[in-house]
């Protein structure tokens, strides 16, 4: 690990934006004081702070007596002895309250079809989905891999599951049958829930083909049932016996189906996410922590009212869509927008279209996607968002990677219309909610920077050694404290889990986030710098040089040697730089261009089309000190073409270096 230096503080960003009167008085936490007092109940009475929001915000069938057990840390527990149900907590709630015939969710599918679901109906479809994976012999404790497209589907089956015990691992529609053949053995996975194409573009998609090509791979008898979501008219091959379409499964299944209770620390879902190694990491989230802080990250972060509609553009295969699409709204009784598809078809003002046509009034997505549209919308005035009624919107978000400040402010001037307060909210898939982030009707904002710890957060920068460092210098991001959202361990490896997150020489006991960050001099705000490990940001999606590299190699009749890094871009955040040697020569010209292609498709087959190397650079070997080690941090100047400075003395081929320069 390295400490970022306070060079890494980027700029310092003297513009600041108060919240209005208006919003600071309508606010649930209303202006600083009302942050602080919270932050104070939390530093005074830690325990007693969480059992309190715990009853307040969760419906609990046997009531907690113990809060947070840290006898056994990291391995933390919270409200372990008491019970729930997540499916109860997002759904049955609401019956008998006005919420029950409320829409819960307009989805818009990728060709611009609206359908509406009520509370009610939503609940009967989850207890048919429940009853059918019933019927199938899966049952409380039972793995099920999810693959699906961006359709209430995905959620019903979510939901499905948490309903009767069952944990879920989500795997993303755009990854390949190799990552889901390892996800399904890692996780012992006893049945698939998947469509038979998927919807992007106007273009189907498959999704069937890929899980019977994973599960052809080897390793996966744990499978005996496949259940494929007709999503479009189009047959795809069926396995009998093994595979059913949602047709058949759900035929003559109840529309009710009784929620099975789980204690709090019952794992609600299983999500894998990259790692500095190659072995994706399992991250196992616990049902109630999960439950608690979704809900109140709503109420918090975006100041949820009753007649908002929300909209969290995040596919469900990320944890932004599990925590503020699957499970945050529904059990915040939100009535929220799902969408299918691209923002940039049928044309790139689709979702300033659509926050006009479903009076959207918080907007949440990621700065990928902002910086994307920027482009678009600054050459063509059909789908600038002026071309679109935005005057519905109250609150914006962004989330997935840092927000550099001038995106921000066209956010802010153009969507916002410097009227709509912005979250930038910091946050991971280990953390299972909002970490940092300003409150809408509390924080000034500051373009580019994160703000201010939830209340109950005990976030702080330190040294390599955890020791605090001064505000303005830059250092490693941890938590010092437990909070129930928290990853419990990585599935089925509780080594890696301690070694990755809780290092022995930072005491064991602080949670590092494996990013670096500086405080502000003046407001001691929060600014995310980047990743300390070798872990990329790539549109918010995090990818494993390693696991990069490793797919690389594995082309065994072309690739000796890969090593990969990432520069600074200006639409993704980050880009892939890959430096391959191969076991030929070094390729030139049309010869380099034709060989990078296949190196990127492989990459796809292999991972994911969002893994493709951006640039692939080749040599006849890499810069290595003379012990053999790799020096990334001059393969990372060169990604980012800029001249190299740093000591090449201890290089055993200096000449290396002007051979890597060209990118393909």
């Amino acid at each position: 690990m390295s400490t970022p230096s306070a060079i890494e503080s980027v700029l310092v960003e003297n513009r600041v934006f108060e919240p209005s009167e208006a919003t600071v008085k309508a606010a649930r936490i209303s202006g600083m004081d009302g942050y602080n007092a919270l932050c104070a109940e939390a530093a005074a009475d830690f325990e007693g702070f969480w059992a309190r929001l715990a009853r307040e915000n969760v419906v609990w069938n046997k009531p907690f007596t113990k809060t947070l057990d840290e006898s056994n840390a990291p391995f933390y527990k919270w409200f372990e002895d008491g019970e729930l149900n997540a499916s109860y907590n997002c759904l049955d709630k609401h019956m008998g309250t006005p919420n029950e015939n409320k829409t819960a969710v307009i989805f818009e599918a990728d060709g611009g079809e609206v359908t509406k679901t009520t509370y009610k109906e939503l609940l009967a479809k989850v207890s048919q989905f429940a009853n059918a994976l019933k019927s199938r012999g899966i049952n409380k404790g039972d793995r099920v891999l999810i693959y699906m497209p961006m359709t209430l589907e995905g959620v019903v089956a979510m939901q499905a599951c948490a309903r009767i015990g069952a944990t879920h691992s989500v795997v993303f529609g755009g990854f390949s049958a190799k990552a889901l053949q390892e996800r399904i053995i890692d996780a012992g996975a006893v049945a698939v829930v998947t469509a038979n194409f998927q919807m992007r573009g106007g273009k189907e998609l498959p999704l069937k083909a890929i899980v019977d090509e994973g599960l052809s791979l080897g390793g996966c008898e744990s499978i005996k049932t496949v259940l494929v979501f007709e999503r479009t008219p189009t047959a795809c091959n069926m396995v009998a016996g093994r595979d059913m379409t949602f047709t058949e499964a759900l035929a003559g299944q109840s529309t009710e189906c009784a929620p099975v209770m789980v204690g709090a620390e019952h794992p609600l879902f299983i999500l894998f996410t990259s790692g500095s190694t190659g072995k994706p990491k399992g991250v196992q989230h616990a049902t109630g922590g999960f439950v608690l802080w979704a809900k109140l990250t709503m109420d918090w972060t975006f100041d949820l009212r009753a007649d908002d509609v929300f909209w969290c553009t995040a596919d469900i295969g990320w944890i932004t869509g599990h925590a503020y699409v699957a499970y945050g709204p529904l059990a915040a009784g939100a009535t929220q927008i799902i969408f299918e598809g691209v923002p940039t078809y049928p044309n790139a003002g689709r979702f300033w279209q659509m926050i006009e046509r479903h009076k959207c009034s918080i907007f949440y997505t990621a700065p990928t996607a902002i910086r994307s549209l920027i482009k678009s919308a600054e050459s063509d005035a059909k789908v600038h968002p002026d071309a679109s009624d935005l005057s519905s919107l109250r609150i914006l978000g962004s989330v997935g990677e840092p927000i550099n400040p001038e995106a921000w402010m066209w956010y802010y001037k153009n969507v916002g219309k410097e009227k709509c307060p912005i979250v930038d909210t910091f946050w991971q898939t280990e953390t299972g909610g909002h970490m940092i982030t300003p409150l809408p009707g509390a924080t000034p904002l500051v373009p580019g920077s994160c703000t201010l710890p939830l209340p109950g957060i005990m976030a702080a920068i330190v040294d390599e050694a955890g020791h605090d460092v001064p505000n303005g210098s830059g250092g490693m991001l941890v938590i010092k404290r437990p909070w129930p959202s928290m990853i419990r361990t990585i599935w089925g490896d509780p080594e890696r889990f301690k070694a990755s997150y809780f290092p022995a020489e930072m005491g064991g006991t602080y949670y590092l986030a494996g990013d670096g960050a500086v405080r502000s001099a003046d407001r001691g705000y929060f600014r995310i710098t980047g990743r300390i490990d070798d872990v990329l940001n790539v549109s918010g999606h995090r990818m494993g040089t390693m696991e990069i590299e490793s797919a690389l190699v594995a082309k065994t009749d072309l690739v000796a040697e890969a090593a990969v890094v990432g520069r600074p871009d200006d639409l993704t955040g980050e880009a892939i730089c890959a430096f391959v040697v191969l076991k030929r020569g070094v390729p030139t010209g049309d010869e380099a261009k034709a060989i990078a292609k296949q190196l990127r498709d492989w990459v796809a087959k292999e991972i994911g089309p969002i893994a493709k190397p951006k640039d692939i650079r080749f040599g006849e070997n890499l810069p290595k000190t003379r012990s053999g080690k790799i020096m990334r941090r001059l393969l990372r100047s060169l990604a980012k073409g800029e001249s190299i400075t740093q000591d090449t003395s201890t290089l055993e081929n200096p000449a290396i270096l002007s051979q890597l320069g060209q990118a393909y």
